[in-house]
């Protein structure tokens, strides 16, 4: 898919797909020859994830290291539980962690 049916598809602007590429969140997608990115499912997939964790004001470092644990399924859960459990703790009593 293109962009702007990608950014359909997720709820949002180009800009912000473009965004979260500049900050390494979405990876960059393959070009077709005539230079337009042809994004996967997985992309889409990334992008709600990306959306959700926004919407409830978890900050971009703290997505990325979301991120990096789910690509390392492996990794302990602890570090991802706390990091969650402060977010939960933020919104329970309605200050910004």
């Amino acid at each position: 898919m293109k962009i702007g049916e990608l950014a359909a598809q997720a709820g949002c602007d180009v800009q912000t797909v473009r965004f979260y590429e500049r900050e390494g969140l979405l990876a960059e997608p393959e070009r077709e020859p005539s230079g337009y990115r042809r994004y996967a499912p997985r992309h889409l997939q990334r992008l709600q994830f990306i959306r959700h964790c926004r919407s409830l004001d978890i900050p971009l470092p703290d997505i990325r290291e979301l991120l990096a644990f789910a690509a390392a399924p492996d990794r302990s859960c602890a570090q991802v539980n706390a990091l969650l459990d402060e977010h939960i703790e933020a919104v329970l009593s309605g200050s910004k962690p």
